[in-house]
């Protein structure tokens, strides 16, 4: 790292971390995060102290239990954690990456920012990696936040499996975050008027985020009764195989308008690592990266577009012309 690209990522990191915007929006975001953790957590309570009761209940009628005790492993209250990210985090992203450049818009510095020996991506790369730190920072606080809520509310004491779990579930959304922050950034820096690329960029959020993860999920049968249709109908695998075999090409759109949304691969992959989907509930790592690596890799392509974006578009050269026309 250059001496001017430390420059600017020591300035920007500074500026990011003292703006009192940041600080409510980060407060705020680690809130519903820890509220959903702790909402989980004592639902759980509530379902296993049923159990008890009906337990209880049956043994003083001399009655055998029908059903078994309610398992949940720890990871798996980490849902509502994943998706809070998937959405609002993805808003703060959005607002960070173009505060970072429209600031200097605004105030007219980038003149006097580049009347200084800089080079030409010197300030796009130090904006980066002050975005990627910043990024960094953030997941980490929110990673003990998680990991105590669970401990003192929960009760759950995380193995060292669990951990590095949560840690990858972590680094997805480091990568998920830094390309919604490197897209508000370029798009910022190639539009001449700031308010089209922040536009632009919430209604590329809507679409992908939203509207077509939403259309996907209710394409999916399954998604129309709580805890799954074929599962309140006590249809077995092999027999829902069978079913869904027969609607190859309705199965097919579904899961393609699922497959173009970034939001919903990042979705995915944190519910992998995290067990919310039971079929990787306490597997091994390597058995469910095999599986899920690709739900990985769209979004660190997004990041690498992004990015490329961000430093053609952010740079001394391109900022200067548009500040003359």
């Amino acid at each position: 790292m250059s001496k001017a690209v430390w420059t600017v990522f020591l300035k920007e990191l500074r500026d990011v971390l003292l703006s009192r915007y940041f600080l409510v929006l980060c407060v705020a975001l680690t809130v519903v995060v820890t509220l959903s953790l702790v909402i989980s957590s004592l639902d759980f309570h509530a379902q296993l102290a049923d159990y008890q009761q009906y337990l209880k209940a049956l043994q003083q009628s001399g009655g055998a239990p029908q059903q078994a005790a309610p398992q949940l492993s720890p990871l798996q209250q980490l849902r509502g954690s994943i998706e809070y990210l998937e959405i609002i985090g993805a808003i703060l992203a959005i607002i960070i990456g173009y505060g970072i450049i429209a600031k200097e818009k605004y105030r007219g510095t980038l003149r006097l920012l580049f009347s200084r020996p800089i080079g030409l991506l010197d300030v796009a790369a130090g904006k980066i990696a002050a975005l990627g730190m910043v990024w960094l920072m953030v997941l980490a606080a929110l990673t003990l936040v998680i990991v105590a809520t669970l401990r003192i509310v929960g009760g759950a004491v995380l193995s060292f499996s669990d951990i590095i779990k949560l840690v990858l579930s972590m680094g997805d959304a480091w990568v998920y975050l830094m390309f919604w922050s490197t897209l508000a950034l370029g798009l910022a820096s190639f539009t001449k008027q700031l308010s089209i690329a922040l536009i632009i960029c919430f209604i590329f959020w809507l679409s992908v985020v939203l509207i077509v993860p939403q259309i996907g999920d209710t394409m999916d049968p399954d998604n129309q009764v709580p805890g799954g249709l074929f599962k309140a109908l006590q249809v077995d695998k092999p027999h829902e195989e069978s079913v869904m075999a027969r609607f190859g090409s309705y199965e097919g759109t579904r899961n393609y308008l699922e497959e173009s949304s970034i939001s919903k691969h990042f979705e995915r992959a944190g519910f992998a690592f995290l067990g919310v989907k039971d079929k990787y509930d306490q597997q091994p790592i390597s058995d469910i990266w095999a599986d899920t690596w690709k739900d990985t890799a769209w979004p660190l392509a997004g990041l690498v577009l992004s990015s490329a974006l961000a430093l053609s578009q952010c740079n001394k050269r391109k900022l200067i012309e548009r500040k003359t026309k």
